[in-house]
């Protein structure tokens, strides 16, 4: 299986290289290619802006670290554009990206409705609300990292309807898949451009200043990364898949959870393992606001946390919802947690700006939730956690780096993005 994969990916890398880089529009090879992310305010979602088409138009996307590859409402965006090209039932891609059936249009061409085009499924994961859409190419401009514009002629991305953005941010078209699938947005830009099969991506609390996600070759930051694997889960998490896909989000080998050194005690290390069916393990997503944990392991760390906190003098008061855990104090210093990664001396450190959310008041909780008794995942990392943490995904070599909190280092996403010409 591994096998036929890798051939797959070489088919279509020739398929992708042939059509793309040849045409690709910039005076040298780039390294690497940025792109800004901001938090809207009102959703708490994370933004982004392409552009797109022929004549070049802005797209604004939700970021989403867990979905298969870009698509677009053509519906209602006023699509127009002179090097659209849809997929032909049958082409290489169609039969790459496993296709769900072709389409028939019944009034005049456009995009998104045209005869003998494959459809493909894009999904919203933020309303659980999915759709086929017609699946096609198009030109897409981003900024290098040394600031020039590169243009990538043929990206590949799904045609949605006009239902699918409901729940989005104002003013958002789509979602900008981040996921490692075969025609994840990551992979076609290293695929086109001839570089690494890596991203990373750092995001800022603020609504007001930029964060920033890297494609292509590092160092992105000064600091050093710790690396841990990333997982395969052997059955997708996607909402409607097609027997026998792999999941495509990121999944990481939590073995146990310190706090301020301290195992907490009377977790099922079973739940922490992905199981021969998919269900258990622990992912990222920048989709949850929080993290959430399965039932049994969110008591038991939410106790171990209290108790702990109880021992440095914190006040706890009255849960405010979503939170279990809170506490009174103007200033709050807070135990350290640790996610427990290959060994012991390998751990992702989560320090107070990350773990505790002001809810006004002079009150603070702890930002993590119940998940439920039967998660499909038993621990979701949300993305409050990784706020001004710099995760680096390296699809080829599977592993994950992360920087734990930048404030530890004197810095933060929002200065990483500023130095980065986006």
């Amino acid at each position: 299986m591994a096998s036929y994969s890798l051939q797959l990916f070489h088919l279509f890398a020739l398929i992708l290289i042939s059509t793309t880089f040849s045409n690709a529009q910039t005076s040298s090879r780039p390294r690497t290619l940025v792109l800004p992310v901001l938090k809207d305010g009102r959703t708490q979602q994370y933004l982004t802006h392409i552009n797109q088409r022929t004549p070049l138009a802005p797209v604004k996307l939700s970021v989403d670290l867990g979905n298969r590859f870009l698509w677009i409402n053509c519906e209602d965006s006023g699509y127009v554009s002179s090097t659209y090209q849809p997929s032909q039932c049958g082409s290489p891609e169609c039969v790459f990206v496993r296709s769900s059936g072709c389409s028939t249009c019944y009034s005049s061409p456009k995009p998104g409705c045209n005869n003998n085009t494959c459809s493909v499924y894009a999904e919203n994961i933020i309303t659980r609300v999915g759709t086929g859409g017609e699946f096609a190419r198009d030109v897409v401009t981003l900024k290098s990292s040394s600031g020039s514009v590169v243009t990538v002629p043929n990206i590949l991305f799904t045609c949605g309807a006009k239902n699918i953005v409901k729940g989005l941010a104002s003013g958002v078209t789509g979602m900008l898949g981040l996921g490692k699938d075969r025609v994840g947005f990551p992979t076609q830009l290293a695929v086109s451009l001839r570089f690494d099969r890596k991203f990373a991506v750092c995001l800022s609390p603020s609504t007001k200043s930029n964060g920033i996600i890297f494609f292509g070759n590092g160092p992105y930051i000064s600091q050093k990364l710790t690396y841990t694997p990333l997982l395969d889960n052997p059955v997708s998490t996607a909402a409607i898949f097609v027997r026998g896909e792999h999941s495509i989000e990121y999944f990481i080998g939590v073995k146990a959870i310190n706090i301020n050194g301290k195992p907490v005690l009377s977790i099922n290390t079973t739940l922490l393992l992905i199981g021969k069916r998919g269900g258990g393990g622990t992912k990222i997503s920048t989709i949850n606001r929080y993290t959430t944990m399965e039932t049994s392991i969110f008591n038991a760390f939410t106790n171990a946390f209290i108790k702990e906190a109880g021992t440095i003098g914190i006040t706890r008061t009255a849960s405010v919802a979503p939170f279990s855990a809170c506490f009174t104090s103007k200033t709050i210093s807070v135990p350290n947690i640790d996610l427990v990664l290959q060994s012991q001396s390998v751990y992702w450190r989560i320090v107070g700006r990350n773990s505790m959310v002001d809810v006004g008041n002079n009150v603070h909780c702890l930002g993590f939730v119940d998940g439920g008794l039967n998660p499909e995942t038993s621990i979701v990392i949300g993305a409050y956690q990784i706020e001004d943490n710099l995760l680096e995904f390296d699809i080829t070599a599977s592993k994950l780096g992360f920087s734990s909190s930048l404030l530890l280092h004197k810095t933060n996403c929002a200065k990483v993005a500023l130095t980065s010409k986006i």
